[in-house]
């Protein structure tokens, strides 16, 4: 009897988020397809979302490498990687952590800071194209559901949720 109450609990409903075609579906194929778009224009000025991404966190300070390797859900060899590539270009610097000599942190440069500003402009300027096509041409509120999505992200991942 409990199956068969708990196969009754879990059974798609009309109101079921995920039953093909629902909304909820939708917006989780979206969001995929949204990560691609993001790439375009950053491949524009030979920036790698991971890369991005890196610079896009440490504009909110400096972070240690299992930081940053948690934050991208890579493993810390694979941010190593990626930050010895951003040093190179002089966008990122290495600096040793005052507090323990055994760990480092890394910090924007002030290319690296205008490297993110050109790469935010890229990005959003696709958003606008994109969103132009929605709403009669008016990408706003679009995008600023968009913009709320990374709000919820910072607050989950303060809750420890994400």
């Amino acid at each position: 009897m409990a199956d068969a109450l708990h196969d009754e609990e879990m059974a798609p409903t009309a109101d079921d988020p995920y039953e093909d075609g629902g909304q909820l579906v939708a917006a989780a194929r979206a969001a995929a397809k949204l990560a691609r778009q993001v790439t375009i224009p950053l491949g524009d000025i030979d920036l790698s979302l991971p890369q991005y991404r890196v610079l896009a966190f440490l504009d909110e300070g400096g972070a240690a490498p299992s930081d940053l390797a948690g934050r991208l859900s890579v493993s810390r060899p694979s941010v190593t990687a990626l930050m010895d590539g951003l040093i190179n270009r002089g966008l990122v610097e290495r600096h040793p952590d005052p507090d323990d000599g055994r760990r480092v942190t890394h910090h924007l440069t002030g290319e690296g800071r205008s490297a993110l500003e050109r790469a935010d402009r890229a990005v959003g300027d696709r958003l606008v194209l994109i969103g132009a096509y929605v709403h009669a041409g008016d990408s706003n509120r679009l995008i600023g559901a968009l913009a709320r999505f990374g709000e919820a992200i910072r607050a989950a991942r303060a809750a420890g949720a994400a």
